[in-house]
């Protein structure tokens, strides 16, 4: 039996399934991975882009780090791809718990998905850092394109304002920032009660994200990516593909 079938075959006999994905879910839709050939980390920026994506950097130049932001991480148009459909559809189904993510684009829930653990926050959610006024993601877009018809030696050129005065942060886990608690404990959950575990379009290079899959006890560990990751020689099924490729075949 094909490992396709493998796949199909465990799946067709669960209803105790749990995704973890990284970037490699969301590149079929578009979107660009960080660390890819192609991805964020190999592109020209007048600082990298950990530095950027930092909690200091977005303390102290908070102009810089919108302009990044805005360019490469606030992207419309961005549709949910057959990997986010069929995980929505196994859901709907009952067969597949919850997804676990490390992406920040929400498309999993435009997909239709409902328990979505976002480990990394979620570009869809902004907060005043003064009054904690909610802004979506249209909210920071209007509020951007107030900043950027500014003068470029205004102070606040390129820094979404809420009304209240106080500069808007993205609900976007920082380099240096933790996880949420809360967040962490019910994928922890999730995982350790999993029958069969997916880990898809991911490095499995951040933590402590990538360490959440050690809690995995089950016996039907699956591995989707495009590259060999560090956890293949541990997985009982390993899978080289694209996501959506994989998942719409089953």
């Amino acid at each position: 039996m094909g490992e396709i079938e493998t796949l199909k075959k465990w799946v067709e006999e669960s209803n105790n399934i749990v995704f973890f994905g990284g970037a490699g879910v969301s590149t079929e839709s578009g979107i660009p991975d960080f660390r890819s050939v192609d991805g964020l980390y190999n592109q020209k920026y007048d600082y990298p882009p950990e530095t950027i994506l930092s909690h200091t950097f977005f303390m102290r130049k908070t102009a810089e780090f919108y302009k990044f932001y805005k360019d490469k991480l606030l992207l419309e148009g961005a549709k949910p791809n057959k990997a986010h459909l069929k995980l929505a559809e196994w859901e709907a189904e009952g067969k597949l718990k919850a997804v676990i993510t490390q992406n920040i684009d929400g498309l999993h829930q435009a997909a239709g998905s409902k328990e979505v653990m976002e480990l990394h926050g979620s570009v869809q959610r902004n907060y005043c850092m003064k009054c904690h006024k909610f802004y979506d993601f249209e909210g920071i877009k209007a509020k951007l394109a107030e900043s950027e018809k500014l003068d470029k030696n205004d102070a606040d050129y390129m820094i979404p304002k809420c009304e209240c005065g106080g500069i808007i942060k993205p609900d976007v886990v920082l380099y240096e920032e933790g996880l949420d608690g809360r967040t962490m404990q019910k994928s922890v959950q999730y995982i350790s009660e999993a029958d069969i575990l997916i880990i898809a379009g991911t490095s499995l290079a951040v933590y402590p994200a990538a360490g959440l899959i050690d809690y995995y006890r089950g016996k039907k560990l699956v591995v989707i990516n495009l590259q060999p990751t560090p956890r293949d020689r541990y997985a009982n099924l390993a899978i080289c593909g694209k996501v959506g490729e994989v998942l719409s075949q089953l």
